[in-house]
């Protein structure tokens, strides 16, 4: 489902224009299809597949422990980052101030993966939340590498001619990115080499189709770059690697998939790419069944899309890797039988989809939406499907305004004396993302904070807790409207 977007215009008595917060998906398996829990649960593999990848089964009540307020803040906040932006220091003026993000897993290991960089090369910030299903690989390559692809997409073709003999000469190449990460998101190390290789195959190619003096189109860019990473990967997974482990791990990236929503900001010039099934606060929402039922045979009309899955099967109609919803079944075979022996006893790998005539049936390819930023767009939300499940778009828009708004320095004094008083205060967290992760776990009906009902689904065990929630990974961008005004 394309990225839609609606106005919300007061919050708390004050006006906040468009408010755009692209929001993810989210699917979630394992990395092979896990064991039954219950008599109840369905038995063949395709049963198991859209149980896996959506929807939450029904279990016997679990034993749950009281966690006490502080034992919930350290769960709550130990994956919480922030970052303020340093151009911001009331002369040189940037259009963003900062942002915070947070993650809460529901799977072992966590499925979500997220990125934040500036561009050093070009000017602009990218913000991206990467929901990984039948495993984490796709989304981890996805947070190394996009970033990548987009800021060499961006590169003027004198800095393209420059990264390029910069390599031929073995001199030191000039940074592309400055990374914002937590200390728990890592790059692999094992594969730089092999994405090294990639990325400059890339830029080659868009050195020889460049022309000097001609500045890159943001919105295409963002396009090549993630149709680009997307090739990538299915190549690497057909041509393999002599090293034995790069050979596994880039089938593995290949056969798991993932969704993904990338912001780029530029001054007042806000693009948000969006692969996957998202949701968002702001824009034009297009017919994704419509568009996937037109691009194969009439004879599939009732097959391709079926319970508003695709081939009854994957709920995004976009994402990347996946390669069994886009190589043919033959080549599919071809690669398994030359894998390494991890793969040949693979039940996800091996299982071909039902009504497979016509592939590819995924495709990579982002919707691009752009938006020009106003003195009243103050903040930009990225979130996996596992916050659009528990909370709604409207919300969300409610519960981060209100929070952005309420800590203000005027009222400092007054909330720390509040939280003095309560347990649990409206404003007890200083990041937008961990409070907004506090809302969507802790809600009651009422919209309050229920400290038992938070209690109670933090302390579910791992085997448990995906049976209630998604893993829940938040990126809050915060706008400065004074330097909006300034563009």
């Amino acid at each position: 489902m394309a990225a839609t977007f609606q106005v919300f215009r007061v919050i708390h008595g004050r006006r906040f224009g468009r408010i755009l917060v692209p929001a993810m998906t989210c699917q979630n398996c394992s990395q092979s299809p896990r064991p039954c829990i219950s008599a109840t649960q369905p038995h063949s593999f395709e049963q198991r597949w859209r149980h896996q990848v959506r929807g939450y089964r029904t279990s016997p009540a679990w034993h749950s422990y009281y966690l006490t307020p502080p034992q919930i803040n350290s769960i709550l906040k130990a994956n919480e980052y922030n970052f303020k932006v340093p151009e911001f220091d009331g002369k040189n003026l940037s259009s963003v101030m900062g942002f915070d993000s947070n993650q809460l897993p529901a799977n072992a290991p966590i499925e979500d993966r997220r990125s934040a960089a500036t561009c050093l090369q070009t000017r602009g910030m990218l913000y991206g939340v990467f929901d990984g299903h039948a495993g984490c690989a796709c989304a981890q390559a996805l947070s190394e590498r996009l970033f990548y692809y987009i800021a060499v997409s961006l590169l003027p073709h004198e800095t393209l001619m420059d990264l390029e003999n910069a390599v031929e000469s073995g001199r030191p190449l000039h940074p592309i990115l400055q990374w914002h990460k937590h200390r728990n998101d890592y790059f692999s190390k094992e594969a730089s080499r092999l994405y090294f290789s990639s990325l400059r195959t890339y830029w080659q190619e868009l050195l020889d189709l460049s022309v000097p003096g001609e500045q890159p189109d943001v919105a295409e860019a963002l396009l090549s770059a993630f149709k680009r990473l997307d090739n990538d990967i299915s190549l690497e997974a057909q041509v393999g690697d002599p090293n034995a482990f790069l050979h596994y791990w880039v089938l593995r990236v290949a056969f798991s998939g993932a969704t993904a929503c990338v912001a780029h900001i530029d001054g007042n010039e806000l693009h948000v790419a969006n692969t996957g099934d998202g949701r968002a606060v702001l824009g034009v929402q297009e017919p994704e069944v419509k568009r996937v039922r037109s691009e194969h045979p009439l004879s599939e009309a009732k097959t391709v899309v079926k319970q508003d899955r695709l081939l009854g099967l994957l709920i995004p109609f976009r994402a990347f890797g996946d390669v069994k919803f886009k190589w043919s079944i033959e080549l599919q075979r071809c690669v398994l039988e030359s894998g390494p022996d991890q793969l040949h006893e693979n039940e996800h790998a091996k299982f071909i989809p039902p009504n497979y005539h016509t592939p590819p049936y995924l495709t990579a390819e982002p919707e691009v939406t752009r938006h020009h930023l106003r003195p009243q767009d103050r903040f930009l939300v990225l979130g996996s499907d596992g916050l659009w499940e528990t909370l709604h778009r409207q919300e969300v828009v409610r519960i981060v305004g209100e929070h952005l708004t309420g800590v203000t320095l005027g009222q400092m004094q007054g909330l720390l004396q509040e939280r003095k008083a309560r347990i649990s205060s409206t404003f007890e967290d200083q990041n937008a993302a961990t409070h907004l992760i506090r809302n969507a776990v802790g809600s009651n009906e009422f919209g309050m904070v229920d400290h038992e009902r938070l209690s109670k689904m933090l302390s579910l065990p791992e085997e448990l807790a995906r049976m209630y929630r998604d893993d829940i990974t938040i990126i809050i961008v915060q706008f400065n409207p004074h330097g909006n005004n300034k563009w």
